[in-house]
């Protein structure tokens, strides 16, 4: 099973969803709704500026009685972006998420964006390991 960022990303859906700094929150939240994704990367000219979860939308704009119609994503994206690298292991990847209690890591190699992880996608890694070392465990003892 994985052990790296690297090989989760092929069970992936296949496509990173983005938006421009200049997309009002409204038609970033419809995207999500449309795609079933709670998390979108901010790209200026191929390039990662920021991201924007609905959580963001929720306590920046909601919360403080803005309009989404009104309000673009680059009001309220979170710009302080952490990154996993296709190399990261799971447990490293793991421990970033935690730390920072963020639930999605972009997944990068060299400067291009290549994938997203979620930790529910580091978790189901996780288990499928361990699912694989009670077997073979069990066909150690059965010999």
């Amino acid at each position: 099973m994985a052990n790296r960022v690297a090989q989760i990303l092929p069970g992936k859906r296949g496509k990173v969803w983005s938006v421009t700094p200049d997309t009002k929150v409204f038609h970033a939240m419809e995207a999500m709704a449309l795609k079933d994704i709670g998390f979108l990367l901010v790209m200026e000219e191929n390039q990662l500026i920021g991201v924007i979860s609905e959580r963001d939308i929720a306590r920046k704009v909601v919360l403080n009685g803005k309009s989404p119609t009104d309000t673009s994503v680059q009001q309220i994206m979170c710009e302080k972006i952490l990154v996993a690298s296709t190399a990261d292991t799971l447990e490293e990847a793991m421990v970033r998420m935690s730390n920072n209690h963020i639930r999605h890591l972009p997944v990068v190699e060299g400067a291009k964006v290549v994938g997203v992880i979620s930790m529910g996608d580091v978790v189901k890694a996780f288990m499928g390991m361990q699912q694989e070392t009670i077997t073979f465990l069990e066909e150690m003892a059965m010999e």
